[in-house]
C-alpha cells in the first residue's frame, strides 16, 4: 500500500513540475480554468459539462506526456532522426487532442445567448472586468516565463 500512495506523491510532483517549468502546459490549464469560470453562462448538460471535463483533461495529459518524452530524448544530448520523429509525434498528439477540443468546445459551447449574457454581467459588473484583465495579464505574463 505504502508504494501504491507513494505513485501519487510522484505523481503530484510530476503535475506541479509540469506548472512551474512548461509553458504549453500553463496555457491549456489557463484556457481550462477560463472554460469552466464561464461554463455557467452557457446551458449545457451534465453529459456535456463531462465531455469539456474529459476533453481538458485529454489536453493536459498529453500535453504531460509530450513534455516527458521530449525531456527523456534529450537526455542523451545527441540529434537522432529517430528521437526527433518521437517528439514531432508527441507533440502532433497534443496537436490532435487540442484540435478536437476546440471543435468539441464549439459544438457544445455556440451559444449566443450565452455570450450576450456575459457581455451584459460585465457591463453590470465592470470590477469584474478588471478581474478578468488581470488574471489574462497573469496568465499570458507565465507565457514568456519559461
Amino acid at each position: 500500500m505504502k508504494h501504491f500512495l507513494k505513485g501519487f506523491v510522484y505523481a503530484f510532483r510530476g503535475i506541479i513540475f509540469c506548472v512551474k517549468e512548461e509553458r504549453n502546459f500553463r496555457f491549456h490549464l489557463g484556457a481550462a480554468f477560463h472554460l469552466f469560470v464561464y461554463l455557467p453562462f452557457f446551458k449545457v448538460t451534465r453529459a456535456e459539462t463531462g465531455v469539456l471535463v474529459i476533453l481538458c483533461a485529454l489536453v493536459l495529459a498529453l500535453e504531460a506526456m509530450n513534455s516527458a518524452v521530449e525531456r527523456a530524448v534529450n537526455c542523451t544530448g545527441e540529434y537522432s532522426q529517430r528521437a526527433g520523429a518521437a517528439k514531432d509525434m508527441a507533440a502532433g498528439a497534443v496537436l490532435i487532442a487540442a484540435i478536437a477540443s476546440v471543435i468539441g468546445g464549439v459544438v457544445i459551447l455556440w451559444q449566443p445567448d450565452a455570450f450576450a449574457a456575459m457581455g451584459r454581467f460585465f457591463v453590470r459588473h465592470p470590477a469584474a472586468i478588471l478581474a478578468e484583465a488581470v488574471v489574462l495579464i497573469v496568465w499570458i505574463t507565465s507565457m514568456r516565463n519559461a
